[in-house]
Parts: C-alpha cells; sequence; structure tokens
C-alpha cells in the first residue's frame, strides 16, 4: 500500500502556526514522524496558511529535504504553485503531483500542464489526477469512470507512463446530506477503472476527507480503507500517526496475500 502522509497541510493549526512562524523544526518532526510510521510520501500542502503559496511550499519542501529523503508530494490546484515547488524538489528522490482535474472552466490545459511538469521533474514524479472536470466533482459512477478514461487516453496521448498516474475517484463526507451514496460509488468506480488501461493506473484517494466533521472519524477511515484495499485501492493520502488504521492497512494486506503471516505480523510490517 502506498501510502502519503496528510499531516504537513497548512489546514491543521500546528502547521499553519509553523508557516506564520517560520519553525522549521515542527515541519521537520512531522516529516521525520510520519517517515518513521510508514509513509511512502509527505504529502506538501500550504493551503490557505499564507499568501505567499509559491515561498511557502519552497519553505516546507526545503526543511522536509534537510531531514529526510522520503518523496514529497507538492498538493495544489495551481500550476505555479507545484512549479515553484519543483525547483526545489530533489527528484532523485522521486515525488508527486497532486492534484490535477481533468479540467477546470478557467483552465481547459489543467492536466496537460501537470503532465508536462512531472515529465521535465523526471521518470520518479507522478501525478495524482482527480476524477473531476469543468463541471465539479462528479456525484455518479459513471461520470467517475468516463473521466478517469479521458485522463487515461490524454497520458496515452501524451506518452505518460501509466504506471505514474494516480487516479482519484474523489470520497466525499459522509455526513453531507445525501452522501451516504458515495462510498458504495467510489468503490463500484475503482472497480471499473483499474480495467482501463494494462497496466492499469494506481488508485488513491484522500480519506480523510470521507469523516469530515463525523464522529469517530478514525473508525469510518479505516473501515473505509480496508473495504477500497479489497477494491484495488493501492494508495491513499492518510494519516499515519493514526496507530489503528495503520493496523488496518497491516492486516488488510496479510489478508490478502501481501504479507505473509507470522503472530508478530503488525512489528514485521512496521519494520519493513
Amino acid at each position: 500500500m502506498i501510502l502519503i502522509g496528510e499531516r504537513i497541510n497548512g489546514m491543521f493549526s500546528d502547521v499553519k502556526q509553523a508557516i506564520a512562524d517560520k519553525d522549521k523544526k515542527v515541519i521537520q518532526d512531522l516529516a521525520t514522524k510520519q517517515t518513521e510510521l510508514g509513509a511512502s510520501y509527505l504529502d506538501v500542502n500550504v493551503g490557505t496558511a499564507a499568501a505567499d503559496q509559491q515561498g511557502t511550499i519552497q519553505w516546507l519542501v526545503e526543511a522536509i529535504q534537510e531531514v529526510c529523503s522520503t518523496p514529497i508530494c507538492l498538493d495544489s490546484q495551481k500550476p505555479d504553485v507545484i512549479e515553484a515547488g519543483l525547483k526545489v524538489l530533489n527528484a532523485d528522490n522521486g515525488g508527486m503531483l497532486n492534484s490535477t482535474p481533468l479540467n477546470k472552466k478557467n483552465d481547459d490545459e489543467i492536466l496537460d500542464k501537470f503532465i508536462e511538469m512531472a515529465n521535465q521533474a523526471g521518470p520518479k514524479v507522478n501525478i495524482i489526477a482527480l476524477t473531476m472536470d469543468k463541471n465539479g466533482v462528479p456525484q455518479d459512477i459513471d461520470t467517475r469512470v468516463a473521466i478517469a478514461a479521458e485522463i487515461v487516453q490524454k497520458a496515452m496521448e501524451k506518452n505518460f507512463d501509466i504506471q505514474r498516474l494516480f487516479i482519484d475517484p474523489i470520497i466525499l463526507p459522509v455526513k453531507v446530506p445525501n452522501a451516504q451514496i458515495q462510498p458504495g460509488n467510489i468503490l463500484a468506480a475503482v472497480d471499473q477503472i483499474k480495467y482501463l488501461s494494462d497496466p492499469t493506473p494506481h488508485m488513491t484517494m484522500g480519506l480523510s476527507n470521507l469523516s469530515q466533521g463525523a464522529s469517530e472519524r478514525s473508525l469510518i477511515n479505516r473501515t473505509f480503507l480496508a473495504m477500497a484495499m479489497a477494491h484495488g485501492m493501492d494508495s491513499a493520502i492518510v494519516d499515519v500517526l493514526d496507530k489503528k488504521l495503520m493496523n488496518v492497512v497491516a492486516t488488510a494486506e496479510m489478508l490478502m496475500n501481501k504479507q505473509l503471516y507470522s503472530d508478530s505480523y503488525l512489528k514485521a510490517y512496521k519494520a519493513s
């Protein structure tokens, strides 16, 4: 399971304050701790924590790279912010550009721009593409799959390796009225998207979006993560600091025969 640590995000109060104070230690501690707990990538999202998003994402990337070599996932729908992050990213460590829709009302070529930036950065830099277009986030299965098919087609046309493509079918908060049907729609969409090409694109999601505003957030997240893994989801942006969630990942992989069973399989997974 490719786990993308979610915690270096300006929406979190500690990160927002660290950005305001230019306190590298908070950021570096989060980078180190997430790496130790199993993050394959570290998501870096300025959000609304700073007016200068370009300068701030560079500061965050440079602070992280001082203490660890974990690949960084640059997270913004603004190509100029992604471009700024790439200028200081050590692409030899790998990386990811998160997240581009198929198109936007004010930018019909945003996916093309992300593909071009990833290709210029090198073969170790991947893309997360959202099943979202200029009409917004689809609410049904068929539209999600249709947008994903267009994304895959565009990647092929641009000679972008499909194994560097991560498709995010966009999970919505379950607490929103009439949204409880969406987790099932996501799973049905994943069942179809994984057959769009051979090799198949990776599948990912921002897991914590599912439980926004809900009680029992960790329980909701980890239950759906196990369900999604069984349907072929092989990546997720998650809170790797959530021990119970990480235990679910390890157990699901063991039950899917991706990890060997032993009485100490949880310890073995953490050490791997």
